[in-house]
């Protein structure tokens, strides 16, 4: 395995970005760290270019011949190392040094089986799986654990489509689709989609958080559906008004802190997962919390209405996003990494130390990443971080000159689980 090579670019013609990027990938492919003559193509596009998503496949496929699979998806920002594009015309593309027989692509029509063999193939088991969805497709969250079952690992990471226009979703494969569905242009509407990749494939993922906890952490002892009826055997409206500060009397004042606060969810301590037991920096969630947004009051019942269903027993903190706690986490997140390739050779909290300076980290080859995916929420990136490419910035301070690309996606995927506001980094380590 070598270097995965990667490219971005942006312009108001989609032919434009496609030549920009098709010489960048070029020129990588004739250094010798760099692979030859991948087969695995992960390509994001931003909204802009959704319309043609077909045009853009179809001649990427041709100038690419040896690339015979492709999965990616549309977001409202796609993001490589170092830069991210919001709110402009432009595609990120990565091309990925994988034997053939370690991956399958999925869509609709060349699904993945129940027993962890994807349909067609002969032996393949997957491990992990990179998966596209779209937001407005029916009971998504079951859909991404069911998704989740179909791994021996478990574990799935990803995100959600994000459009202002089409939701589109790339997904070509080379080991054929279902039969009687005929040729298909590989570009997709709904469902879910993506690569599993088998145990030979060494990946590494986290999730970092975006939101930071404003109150202490409480048991949900009475709900009804999306209604949180009480915290600790008091009314959930009552603690939601008196932590934050907030008079219903005065509208005006109260709106914007409510529209402010969220609500981090986790399972009983019962229910918790390994992630639940991972360090953590005080007063940070870890990465089996849930970050979702207020949607109502309800004064009579004195309850509080949330983006989600919150058994009796689910553990609820009131909290609201944090630039400096969303900047220390993702740091955080990115120097786990990095010791955990370089045990040896660097500590934890000497790579912290290293991705808090301004100096970039060392030549790439040492950490042997050969590539990595980046799923942010679109609502974080430079908007969120105070500047342009602000939070890719602060991956490539953290993690290295490493061939990166992802999307701003409209929920993020990790472990069995829909995230908000958070971002999924994994990457791809060499043998």
């Amino acid at each position: 395995m070598k270097l995965f090579p990667y490219a971005h670019a942006t312009h108001p013609q989609w032919r434009m970005a496609t030549a920009l990027v098709l010489a960048q990938l070029r020129a990588q492919m004739a250094l010798p760290d760099f692979a030859k003559s991948p087969s695995l193509a992960l390509l994001y596009i931003t909204d802009h270019y959704a319309d043609e998503a077909e045009a853009i496949l179809e001649h990427l496929s041709a100038e690419l011949p040896e690339v015979t699979d492709w999965a990616g998806t549309v977001g409202v920002g796609v993001a490589a190392n170092n830069v991210e594009y919001f709110d402009e015309p432009a595609l990120s593309l990565m091309l990925c040094d994988l034997s053939p027989d370690q991956y399958r692509v999925f869509s609709g029509v060349a699904p993945l089986s129940a027993s962890g063999r994807a349909s067609g193939t002969d032996g393949f088991v997957a491990h992990t799986a990179l998966v596209h969805a779209d937001g407005g497709t029916p009971e998504l969250p079951d859909l991404i654990a069911e998704m989740a079952e179909r791994t021996r690992s478990g574990y799935v990471f990803g995100g959600l489509a994000s459009s202002r226009g089409q939701s589109v979703q790339f997904s070509h494969g080379s080991a054929g689709n279902l039969s009687g569905q005929g040729a298909v242009s590989g570009v997709f509407h709904g469902g879910l989609s993506g690569v599993a990749f088998g145990p030979d494939v060494g990946l590494i993922s986290r999730v970092t958080q975006g939101a930071q906890p404003v109150d202490r952490e409480r048991t949900v002892t009475g709900s009804d559906g999306n209604l949180v009826l009480t915290l600790d055997d008091e009314p959930a409206l009552d603690v939601l008004l008196r932590e934050r500060v907030i008079s219903l009397d005065a509208p005006d004042e109260a709106m914007p802190r409510l529209r402010a606060t969220l609500v981090g969810l986790a399972p009983a301590a019962s229910e918790r997962g390994d992630e639940a037991g991972a360090p953590r920096v005080r007063g940070q969630f870890g990465a089996e919390v849930l970050v979702r947004h207020l949607i109502g009051l309800d004064p009579g019942r004195r309850g509080v209405a949330i983006a989600d269903v919150a058994p009796v027993g689910t553990r609820l903190a009131f909290c609201e996003r944090n630039v400096n706690a969303a900047r220390a986490d993702l740091v955080r997140v990115c120097a786990e990494v990095r010791e955990e390739l370089e045990p040896e050779e660097l500590s934890l909290s000497a790579a912290t130390a290293l991705a808090a300076s301004d100096v970039d980290a060392g030549p790439h080859p040492e950490r042997r990443i050969a590539g990595a995916v980046y799923v942010s929420c679109s609502g974080r990136g430079g908007p969120h971080f105070g500047s342009p490419s602000a939070e890719l910035q602060t991956v490539r301070r953290a993690l290295g000159d490493v061939p990166l690309v992802g999307f701003f996606a409209g929920g993020e995927i990790a472990h069995h689980r829909l995230y908000g506001y958070t971002g999924v980094l994994t990457v791809f380590t060499m043998p």
